[in-house]
């Protein structure tokens, strides 16, 4: 009886504290949101055709960091902290963050078109929020940095002849620094490099629009135009703006599982190698195996693509 009367001491103390814990949180105030100077500005006909924007404070037109979000193309969102941003701003950098269509949506080229809808829309608005055409450079991980990489390598999408003149601007940008990205989608292609784990991620299968990657693999013929396109390795020339991309250095090979094969370094590896056999610009920090004369982070190789004369 007396063990049994300290445990209801005890769990009277613990429903205490607990209780004053809980009286302490909700009486701390909450953080403040970090508001953007535009939020969630439409920039296509799907309700997630939207971009937030923050508009650094400087003398001329300001250089412009663009966040692509990952997620597979399956999820994500665009919502930026205070600490993402602010680096940024107080270097007199602009910052937007783009939304896109996700793939159980619609399929390719759906997500990465939108992208490259947001870059066209955000030039159009150069001179009301007062960014720099020429100076436009973008960031992101895992299907953005995918993204961002099919957008750096690939060729400009403007339509000169277009009667919309978002439609008219140009989505070519000045660099990309993006960490764990897809530089291949295509299973016939990946599977080679990393093993068969790698094709357990729904991404390679929902990039397509099919429920399963036996799916996808059986249909290969039919989708394989679709997942040449969307690798950006396929698209390297020399003209191509600077690249540095990150990636942790879990080298092990088969890939341990979906995601370690989706993330895994060697993309990195074998981008670089494609970049230098045609003399394009490019960075590749793998802490321990990889690393850059001239850059020790991304936001290193930011701030000078974004900061140049």
């Amino acid at each position: 009886m007396k063990s049994l009367t300290i445990c209801v001491a005890l769990l009277a103390v613990c429903v205490s504290v607990t209780a004053d814990e809980k009286k302490q949180q909700a009486a701390k105030p909450k953080p403040v949101a970090f508001e953007s100077t535009h939020a969630d500005v439409s920039y296509g006909p799907d309700k997630m055709n939207v971009v937030d924007f923050w508009q650094a404070e400087g003398e001329g037109p300001r250089p412009l960091l663009v966040y692509i979000h990952g997620g597979g193309w399956i999820g994500g969102d665009k919502k930026r902290s205070q600490r993402d941003v602010q680096p940024f701003l107080d270097k007199g950098i602009s910052y937007a963050s783009v939304n896109y269509r996700l793939t159980g949506q619609a399929s390719l080229p759906a997500p990465v078109h939108d992208a490259a809808l947001a870059i066209q829309f955000i030039r159009s608005k150069a001179a009301e929020w007062n960014i720099r055409k020429d100076r436009i450079v973008l960031t992101g991980g895992s299907a953005g940095a995918c993204t961002s990489m099919w957008l750096l390598t690939h060729d400009d999408l403007a339509d000169p002849k277009s009667d919309d003149p978002v439609r008219r601007e140009s989505t070519r940008v000045t660099a990309a620094a993006v960490a764990g990205g897809q530089t291949s989608i295509d299973p016939k292609q990946i599977e080679p490099w990393l093993g068969p784990m790698v094709l357990q991620h729904k991404m390679i299968n929902m990039a397509v629009g099919e429920e399963t990657i036996e799916g996808a693999l059986k249909n290969y013929e039919q989708h394989k135009d679709l997942f040449v396109e969307f690798s950006a390795y396929n698209h390297v020339t020399s003209d191509d703006p600077p690249l540095l991309m990150t990636y942790s250095n879990d080298m092990t090979l088969p890939s341990k599982n979906a995601g370690h094969g989706i993330h895994h370094p060697v993309y990195g590896v074998k981008m670089k190698e494609k970049c230098e056999s045609v003399g394009q610009e490019c960075h590749l920090l793998i802490g321990g195996v990889s690393k850059s004369e001239q850059y020790d982070s991304s936001n290193a190789f930011l701030f000078d693509k974004l900061l140049a004369p």
